[in-house]
């Protein structure tokens, strides 16, 4: 199981980047199987490169840092 404060300081290290383009993330859950759930926000909402900001941002550094996270999804 992953734990959620865990993801969240991890999401502070990453949130400058996303700030100095004019966007943000906000966690939503993470399931038992180790599904984080972010909402993009700001600039980053919507933005064509989001997917690629989740895989290669968010996610990449997520993974390193916390055992247990199997992928980050975009909040639905």
């Amino acid at each position: 199981m992953v734990d959620k404060e865990m993801v969240k300081e991890v999401l502070e290290l990453i949130r400058p980047a996303l700030q100095a383009d004019g966007g943000d993330v906000a966690l939503v859950d993470v399931s038992d199987d180790g599904v984080v759930s972010v909402e993009l926000q700001g600039a980053c909402r919507g933005c064509p490169m989001s997917q690629l900001t989740l895989a290669n941002s968010v996610e990449r550094v997520l993974k390193e840092r916390i055992p247990g996270v199997t992928k980050v999804v975009p909040a639905l």
